[in-house]
């Protein structure tokens, strides 16, 4: 079992994700006001939140969203979760349908820390169904 330690979105594309208070996920679109919510396979981002200590612990000094992440979870090694794996947390359904991604050009992180975990610690899901999600709440991978 998991626990969702923030919910984060952006407005438009490039810029860092800021925590909300609560995720409105919409079935097969993603997470309401969120730039990369869509009809396509990576409409939901997510971290482990294990990781972004760790890489804080280097001397990133990032906050929640500075990856790009909708969602930083805490129990789950997301990287080695399968592709096809369901999440659920509370009516929100996610599959996941992608590990890891290309960094993109400019990065800040990576260009203060030479690193950037997003592109081999994310994960990405499609939203099979909506939902309401927040800070604190409890994410299980379907059938556990």
């Amino acid at each position: 079992m998991g626990k969702i330690i923030a919910v984060c979105i952006s407005e438009r594309k490039g810029v860092q994700k800021k925590s909300v208070d609560e995720g409105i996920f919409i079935e097969d679109f993603g997470i309401q006001g969120d730039a990369h919510a869509g009809k396509w396979h990576r409409q939901v981002s997510l971290l482990s939140h294990e990781k972004v200590v760790a890489f804080n612990e280097l001397g990133a000094g990032v906050e929640s969203g500075a990856f790009g992440e909708n969602l930083i979870v805490e129990g789950y090694d997301l990287k080695n979760i399968p592709v096809g794996t369901v999440f659920k947390c509370n009516d929100v359904v996610l599959e996941i349908t992608q590990i890891g991604k290309k960094c993109h050009n400019g990065c800040e992180i990576f260009k203060k820390m030479g690193d950037c975990i997003m592109p081999r610690e994310g994960i990405f899901a499609r939203v099979l169904n909506g939902g309401t999600i927040k800070s604190g709440d409890e994410i299980v991978i379907k059938g556990e």
